[in-house]
């Protein structure tokens, strides 16, 4: 589903100075769907000339909260955020302080503080939907998406409602993923997927065993320079101030059957199922039926929300309620990422701090 917003705001008010007032004035912004036909995002456009963005997050961390609980998503269009400086201070404002991506799955850089780029994979590739992190027992709570350049043609960010997502999945498949949970199994020093040095920030592999610990991995060094690692983790999960039950894991993502049939008859061939790069089984080791997951793919696919970004978007995700993935793309595309309020779960699903 798309959108049939017919106008694109201006940007000439880039470096403007923002006039003085006060950002509590419920009648700066107007707040409503973005689209007809979902309620997900919410959109937030300034109703008059040179609303500071900051300090109207600043004032609405209340309303901000409560749209997305009910929504799961807040895009801000026609703030004109041009600069790093306004969008950190912005996420600040939001969620107070901004997370290091550690554990990482995916290659993106670190741009400036804690601000990222958007997952690097090649622009033909799709990304599908998930919610970030929930490949660990640890996880942030918001992440927000700045468009600092949209691409020539697509590369819009799709996303779904996960309480959604959780009802549609079949309750049959739903139940054995929650009864089992899920086993993320990576297996490092090939040289085909991230180098575990990237995946942990550290060449120092006490580092790495103390940071397993804590998470709850299990880990084995093997030869010179590989490693495997292997973490029973959720399938499901409960959002702490909802209530409400999400699906809420990357089995779909890590799991061979989300590759290329080339590409997996190709890594299959090369390392045999158990040390493939990256895997997903049940909790208990036992396999996932490939079409157990295509029943969840199918779920995303059809709840998937669709909008063109707008060049100084900012997308503000409950990370926990919403899904987002990546369409293909052509031309360049830069979108930055900050994530915020970390949050995490024993092996039992109880919450940690």
């Amino acid at each position: 589903m798309t959108t049939n917003e017919a106008s694109k705001p201006s940007l000439g008010g880039i470096g403007r100075r923002r006039r003085a007032m006060d950002p509590r004035a419920d009648d700066l912004v107007t707040l409503g769907p973005l689209s007809d036909s979902s309620a997900l995002p919410v959109l937030a456009r300034p109703a008059v000339d040179g609303v500071d963005p900051v300090a109207w997050v600043r004032a609405h961390r209340d309303a901000l909260a409560a749209s997305l609980q009910e929504a799961g998503g807040v895009l801000l269009r026609g703030f004109a955020i041009a600069e790093m400086a306004t969008f950190e201070a912005l996420v600040r404002a939001w969620a107070d302080e901004l997370l290091d991506y550690t554990y990482r799955s995916t290659p993106r850089k670190q741009v400036e503080g804690r601000v990222f780029t958007s997952t690097e994979y090649p622009p033909e590739q799709e990304i599908p939907m998930h919610n970030e992190m929930s490949y660990s027992r640890r996880w942030p709570m918001k992440i927000a998406f700045w468009c600092v350049q949209p691409a020539t043609r697509d590369g819009r960010t799709p996303i779904a409602d996960s309480r959604a997502v959780y009802v549609a999945v079949d309750p049959a498949v739903r139940e054995e993923f929650e009864a089992r949970g899920v086993r993320y199994v990576r297996n490092y020093g090939s040289g085909v997927d991230l180098p575990w040095s990237e995946v942990f920030q550290t060449t120092d592999r006490g580092e790495v065993e103390a940071f397993c610990r804590r998470s709850g991995i299990e880990w084995e060094w093997r030869g010179d320079d590989g490693l495997r690692t292997w973490q029973h983790c959720q399938a499901t999960a409960v959002h702490p101030k909802s209530g409400e039950r999400v699906w809420f894991n990357q089995a779909h993502l890590f799991h061979v059957s989300s590759l290329a049939p080339a590409l997996r008859d190709s890594l299959l061939a090369t390392f045999g199922e158990d040390d493939l790069p990256r895997n997903a089984r049940f909790g208990d080791g036992g396999a996932i039926p490939a079409e157990a997951l295509d029943e969840v793919r199918r779920a995303y696919r059809e709840l998937r929300v669709l909008f063109p970004w707008q060049q100084g978007d900012v997308l503000l995700l409950d990370n926990m309620l919403t899904a987002h993935g990546r369409t293909p793309f052509e031309g360049p595309r830069r979108i930055l990422v900050g994530m915020a309020e970390a949050h995490g779960t024993d092996a039992a699903g109880g919450e940690v701090a």
